[in-house]
Parts: C-alpha cells; sequence; structure tokens
C-alpha cells in the first residue's frame, strides 16, 4: 500500500506527534522534499535539512583536543587521560539555538536521501534516529526527525528496485515508520494550480498533465532520462524564464531545454502540445461543465466524438487517472463516453482496469451509475 502527497500531510504530523519517526519512501522525484517543506509549514515548524548522501563520517560530531589544563585527568596505573570534547556540524549549532531561542516552536530535522549514505555515516546516525543523541549531547524535545530513503529490492512492492542505496540496518526499521508515497496526479494538479505571486507550475504544463496524466510518472522507464514531478516543475520553472525571451529565442530553445529534463521521447510530445495548444478534454471539463447530471454536455460529447481513436483513449486514461468513479455524475458521464470508444479501445481500457482499485470501489458503491459502469466494464470484459 502507499500513500498520495494529501494523505501524507496527514500522516506524518500524526506520525510525530505520536513521538515516532517518519521513513518516507518513494522514487526519486516524486516530491518527499517537497512534502516535508509543506509539512512544516503546517505544523509551524523550524525546518533544518541534512543531505545524508552528502555526509562524510565525522560531519555532525569531531572529536577535538581539551583546551585547557583541567580537562587533564591524573591516573593512578593508566597515566595522563584527556576528557576529549566534540566540535559539532553547524545545522546542529543552529538546531541547539533555534530551540533555546524559541522553545515554544517545533524544529523539524530532516534527514534526506538517508540511504544512500555509507554505512559509514548511517552507522553515525543510528544513535540521533533512535536514542535522539549525538555522542553525550541530546537533542531538545521540540526537535522532531524525519527520514526520506529511495526504494531498495528489500522492501515490499520494489523487488525490481535498482537505486545504489545501502540497505537500512534493522533496528531503523523497526524504530521508525515506514510511509511508501505515491503520485497521484489529482493532489499534484491541485497544488500546481496554487501559489502567491503565480502558479506552482506554468498553465501549459499543468494543461499537458490534465490531458496526459499517465506521463506525469511513466510506468515504463527510459534508461536515460524521465519525467518526474520535480523534473516537470523544472520544465515548469524554464518555461516561465523562456516565454520571456523573443519568438526566435523560444523557438531555438524550447525542445533542448524541455528535453534536458524530460528526456526526447516525452520533450518532443510537449513541445508538439506547447507549438500547437491543440486543445483536448480534461475531467474538469467533463465531469464538471454545466448543466449538471449524469448527461455529458452536447458540446463536450461533440468535441470527443470528434477526435480520433488514439485522442478518444487518451482522454479516457486521464479521466482513470484524475477523477473519482465512484461519484455517480462521474460514473455516468464516463460510461456514455465509453460508449463512443471504438470496441477496441474499449477493451484495451477495461483489460487496464482490471488490475486497479477502480473495480472493487464500483462493485462495492451503492451509487447507481457507479454499478451501471460496473455491469458495463463486465460486459465488454466477457465480449
Amino acid at each position: 500500500m502507499s500513500l498520495t502527497y494529501q494523505q501524507l500531510l496527514t500522516a506524518v504530523p500524526l506520525i510525530l506527534r505520536g513521538g515516532n519517526v517518519p521513513n518516507i519512501v518513494g522514487e526519486a522525484g516524486i516530491g518527499k522534499s517537497a512534502l516535508v517543506s509543506d509539512v512544516a509549514k503546517q505544523m509551524n515548524a523550524q525546518l533544518f535539512t541534512t543531505v545524508v548522501s552528502l555526509s562524510e563520517k565525522g560531519d555532525l560530531a569531531i572529536p577535538i583536543p581539551p583546551l585547557t589544563e583541567s580537562a587533564f585527568l591524573q591516573t593512578k596505573h593508566y597515566g595522563q587521560l584527556a576528557d576529549v570534547k566534540f566540535g559539532y556540524t553547524h545545522t546542529l549549532i543552529q538546531i541547539i539555538q533555534h530551540a533555546e531561542a524559541v522553545p515554544s516552536q517545533p524544529i523539524i530535522w530532516f534527514l534526506d536521501e538517508f540511504n544512500r549514505g555509507s554505512q559509514a555515516v548511517q552507522a553515525e546516525l543510528m544513535n540521533l534516529v533512535l536514542q535522539r543523541q549525538i555522542n553525550d549531547l541530546v537533542l531538545p524535545e521540540s526537535v522532531f526527525l524525519i527520514l526520506a530513503e529511495n526504494p531498495d529490492d528489500s522492501m515490499h512492492g520494489f523487488e525490481t528496485s535498482e537505486y545504489a542505496v545501502q540497505t537500512s540496518d534493522a533496528a531503523i526499521k523497526d524504530r521508525t515508520t515506514r510511509l511508501v508515497m505515491s503520485v497521484s496526479v489529482k493532489d499534484w494538479l491541485a497544488w500546481a494550480a496554487k501559489g502567491d505571486q503565480r502558479p506552482n507550475i506554468h498553465d501549459l504544463v499543468r494543461r499537458f498533465i490534465a490531458e496526459n496524466a499517465g506521463l506525469l510518472y511513466p510506468d515504463v522507464r527510459e534508461v536515460d532520462l524521465n519525467p518526474t514531478p520535480r523534473a516537470w516543475q523544472r520544465v515548469s520553472d524554464n518555461l516561465f524564464e523562456l516565454l520571456g525571451l523573443s519568438s526566435r529565442q523560444q523557438e531555438d530553445l524550447l525542445f533542448d531545454i524541455v528535453a534536458g529534463d524530460l528526456g526526447q521521447v516525452v520533450a518532443t510530445q510537449f513541445v508538439r502540445f506547447v507549438r500547437e495548444q491543440t486543445p483536448s478534454l480534461t475531467a474538469e471539463e467533463v465531469f464538471d461543465s454545466k448543466p449538471d447530471g449524469p448527461k455529458v454536455p452536447l458540446n463536450i460529447r461533440s468535441k470527443f466524438e470528434s477526435y480520433s481513436e488514439i485522442q478518444k483513449m487518451t482522454v479516457m486514461k486521464t479521466l482513470l487517472l484524475t477523477a473519482d468513479m465512484t461519484h455517480d455524475n462521474n460514473a455516468a458521464r464516463f460510461s456514455e463516453l465509453l460508449q463512443l470508444v471504438a470496441p477496441d479501445g474499449q477493451y484495451a481500457l477495461v483489460k487496464q482496469m482490471t488490475n486497479a482499485p477502480i473495480l472493487d470501489d464500483l462493485y462495492n458503491s451503492e451509487e447507481h451509475y457507479a454499478n451501471v459502469l460496473y455491469q458495463q466494464i463486465m460486459d465488454i470484459a466477457t465480449r
């Protein structure tokens, strides 16, 4: 099982309040760091981040020699011993200073890419995670720890994972709460539309993903570059800047800049979309358009009928990924559009749905049109 971004916004603070350490596991680029940043804002917490993969042994605490004569102890049988002290990393010093300056404000210490650190570094961090202690320095009570890891092939559901990570120690697994993060197109699109001075994600990118939901984080991965939520955010940030240039400069630079984040195949699709801005249908247009009710509005139906079978399949797959089909009106309108898809396309869609949770949701629903859609799917599957 896995949790979406929105679900984790509830789950992570809950685990922290319970006095435990959440360990967020997810593929690279799906938004773990952004999630922790939002959790910190939600809790009104001060956030500090340590990227474990970039850390070396001794970064948190380095032994230093005694600085005064009183730090030396003369023993009867062992000679003179030095009471060695430690010099602590600047991040830890900042955490201590903030805890003392604002004792009422929670602090989140985010240990990112935890299992990409060397075994020596992980061993050094073990006491921090398990005992909240570095040598003899105990963390203030206001400090909460959050870990993030990439999946390794020892984790359930990630048996084919190929990340270059160190398998976490059994003690870490036993003393942290693993939360597997999944990509939700619906959640991502909702976040993408938010923002203060400008939307988090450029409208062209949002529109493209709304029409091609499977490309936010494709199941089939290329050898080189691949789309991820983080990659799409870079595309968006670059697009905001690029569209401020002359038309000639935009034309010259667009493809190479986009391909540098998404790879050539998806970049080709996105650049074609940007240049043509071909109109299509989003879940919002299909399900939320007026008039309300189970019937697809005539203008939406006509638009859908005018599409090629490939375009119809793209729309239907996007609707499945971005809308709740147990909602009665959604089920009714999806069912109506499904009838407009060619038989081969209907069968391909149903085959895609057979192993998805949507069938159980529709079967258990008490809504009339959800039951109608379920029966329609069964009929198509048994042709």
